[in-house]
């Protein structure tokens, strides 16, 4: 069932997403144009206090509208680890630099449109050394129960993936 990529070609291409067209044999043998999206890895990071509380920003998304609940993420830049863009998304989204940051789950969002990687950090002992340096990411910042995601995720609260994917491991790391 493997697909065969022959070549790709530009379509649309901006620092923040690049659309291709590639030319591919499908398993069945048929030769076709398959459109993708590029886009650049996402590091999340779930700081964990008294490994009951975790740190969220209420934010609006303007691309579909929506308030919701969401850990710090952000774009790893060029020549950066993905564990070093999630301390640096930490401290610049809520003013906490982490302390020891541990993989927590890796995700490929949408493996079948795009190339994108996100991953998902865990830091117990973030503290807080200043206000927030970036300014257009959230309007609060709250200690959330973890026994509370349940519930915010059933009442659309949490909605992005990264953080659905970051809180969901954090429940289930809760049940071992």
């Amino acid at each position: 069932m493997r697909w065969t990529v022959h070549g790709e070609r530009t379509v649309h291409d901006t620092p923040w997403v690049r659309l291709r067209s590639l030319d591919v044999t499908r398993p069945d043998g048929v030769r076709a144009g398959y459109d993708i999206v590029r886009l650049r890895d996402l590091a999340v990071v779930a700081a964990v206090a008294g490994g009951e509380r975790v740190l969220m920003m209420w934010r609006h998304r303007f691309v579909t509208d929506t308030w919701a609940w969401e850990l710090p993420m952000g774009l790893v830049e060029d020549g950066e680890s993905p564990a070093d863009a999630a301390a640096r998304e930490l401290l610049e989204e809520t003013g906490h630099r982490a302390g020891t940051l541990r993989e927590l789950v890796y995700a490929q969002p949408a493996a079948g449109i795009t190339d994108t990687q996100h991953f998902v950090f865990r830091t117990d002992d973030a503290r807080l050394i200043g206000a927030p340096t970036e300014r257009n990411e959230s309007d609060r910042l709250e200690w959330i129960a973890l026994a509370d995601l349940p519930g915010m995720i059933e009442r659309r609260e949490i909605v992005s993936s990264a953080t659905l994917v970051g809180v969901m491991a954090l429940l289930l790391a809760r049940l071992r």
